[in-house]
């Protein structure tokens, strides 16, 4: 799921303050490049935490940077994030699932040596299609 949202970058004595005012959140960087990827960073983390807690990421209010209150030397522009793919990158835990088989069908595949976490994973991307992950 891929958003946009508008981020204020403030200039200050150490880099950039980063306000992003649909999310009502903040970051830092030490210039605009480090900024930028602190505030994707920040919305990837708070998006991903709001949908672990069972609510909705909210749509961005705006997208016209015309519309964003922001001061003469303040730089206001857009941040796109894809939540699936930041959640692919971050979140490497894995969980232990206990399957039941016939025995024919373990006994087989034990004897060809099959992998039964790969095999599992690489079914459950394909019947999810996401089999890029």
């Amino acid at each position: 799921m891929k958003k946009v949202y508008p981020i204020i970058l403030t200039p200050g004595e150490y880099g950039y303050t980063v306000t992003v005012p649909d999310l009502e959140i903040n970051t830092q960087g030490t210039d605009v490049i480090d900024a930028i990827d602190m505030a994707r960073d920040a919305i990837g983390l708070w998006g991903i935490t709001e949908e672990d807690l069972g609510r909705k990421i909210p749509e961005p209010k705006t997208i016209s940077m015309d519309l964003i209150a922001h001061y003469s030397d303040e730089i206001v522009t857009l941040i796109d994030i894809d939540f699936i793919d930041y959640r692919k990158a971050i979140d490497r835990k894995t969980v232990r699932k206990n399957v039941t088989l016939p025995s024919w069908l373990n006994e087989a595949a034990e004897k060809e040596g099959i992998n039964f976490s790969q095999v599992l994973q690489e079914a459950l991307k394909e019947k999810l299609k996401l089999n890029n992950a």
